[in-house]
């Protein structure tokens, strides 16, 4: 019998009050930061962790922020070596017309039937925002657009994001083409964590194709605020957007923000939430590694129960000068079936920050558990099915 469930466990109030102890006279919130863009959100780029949010899960037209996802397939077509950097994929009279010059948007200048390698292409995505680059790259690797979008929509359910949606390659308007600010920043964040020497592309400043030199769009890389990426995107039902990420003093941060009425708006508003990010937060330890997060029931196991832990230490960015209610839920379903391997991953850890979700961390057991014996098998039979016969009561209460 398997069901969901949540164990909530309270941060230990000696972490609490270390925490405490550590802050400064009240400040004014984090909370009380407040952007113009309807739909925003800044998160820690190591834990995850979410600094702030607005509307984060609202699904929105992606405009070109979509070729994130276009990139993100062609690097793990790569990283499997189903295609090669230096392969070339031939410029279709669709992809030239639909994207290249000819179509009056976002372009490499791709030439009609050249051929071009997949690296010089990927700079034109990532770097130009080049739709015939998305275009040539989704007919050559999937064979047409519509073959490609399902690769894209595929893939982002591989990485648990679980409501984009698209269909095509471009970003270009589709009613049924959907994103959240909150789940292009998971995105941004495993691109960057994934394929570091890949996510180098998206700081360059510019790319020249076909004679042609074209500066990258993103107006962030040139704040001087340790900007090195990502995207930025328009399209008049999409409004204004742009996925960004900088680095200081080894922290790093990714900020996304659509729906905004102009580009100053847009750049403007994603630097305020950066700066304000690096100065109004700092990083606290939560859990160290190999410290016991939690324990999960096993069923018919040598064992009843099976520790928890994280992959490494849990950090939690925090808000300096301000004491947040700090609480964790672990969520798992279980019991666990005997055996459990070491490592094997178990639920997740869920950080409440007040009453807004900042931290989700993957588990794993802590040890190998094997099965148990006859006598042991029965009794937790016999517990799952008293468990059983409590829950259907109470379902005709």
């Amino acid at each position: 019998m398997s069901r969901l469930l949540r164990l909530t466990l309270l941060i230990s109030a000696g972490l609490l009050a270390g925490l405490a102890a550590v802050w400064p006279a009240p400040a004014p919130a984090p909370g009380t930061f407040q952007t113009s863009v309807p739909y925003a959100i800044l998160i820690e780029a190591e834990t995850g962790t979410v600094l702030f949010e607005k509307s984060a899960d609202q699904l929105v037209p992606p405009s070109s922020l979509a070729k994130l996802m276009t990139a993100e397939v062609v690097f793990d077509q790569v990283a499997l070596g189903n295609i090669k950097l230096d392969e070339e994929f031939v410029v279709s009279e669709n992809a030239w017309r639909r994207g290249g010059a000819p179509s009056g948007g976002s372009t490499m200048y791709a030439a009609i039937h050249s051929k071009i390698k997949v690296r010089d292409l990927l700079s034109g995505v990532v770097i130009h925002s080049g739709n015939d680059a998305c275009i040539v790259l989704a007919e050559g690797i999937a064979g047409n657009e519509a073959s490609f979008a399902r690769l894209m929509n595929d893939r982002a359910r591989e990485l648990g994001l679980d409501r984009l949606n698209f269909t095509n390659s471009t970003g270009l308007p589709d009613p049924d083409q959907r994103v959240t600010v909150r789940e292009l920043a998971k995105l941004a964040q495993h691109i960057i964590r994934s394929y570091p020497e890949r996510y180098k592309l998206y700081g360059e400043r510019e790319f020249t194709w076909n004679k042609i030199r074209q500066q990258n769009r993103n107006p962030l890389l040139a704040m001087n605020i340790g900007a090195d990426g990502l995207k930025t995107g328009f399209t008049k039902e999409a409004g204004y957007g742009l996925v960004g990420s900088a680095m200081q003093q080894g922290l790093r941060l990714i900020v996304v923000v659509n729906g905004a009425k102009h580009e100053k708006e847009r750049a403007d508003e994603a630097r305020k939430l950066l700066e304000w990010g690096f100065r109004a937060f700092e990083t606290r330890l939560l859990f160290a590694e190999g410290q016991t997060v939690a324990e999960a029931k096993v069923y018919g196991g040598a064992k009843g129960r099976v520790a928890l832990l994280g992959k490494g230490p849990i950090n939690l960015m925090v808000p300096r000068g301000v004491s947040d209610r700090i609480s964790a839920k672990m969520v798992y379903t279980g019991p666990v079936r005997a055996p459990v391997q070491q490592g094997q991953a178990i639920g997740k850890l869920q950080v409440w920050r007040n009453d807004a979700l900042a931290l989700e961390v993957p588990l794993q057991a802590a040890e190998d558990i094997g099965t148990g014996n006859t006598t042991q098998r029965a009794f937790d039979a016999a517990s799952e099915l008293l468990i059983g016969v409590v829950r259907a009561g109470f379902g005709k209460l």
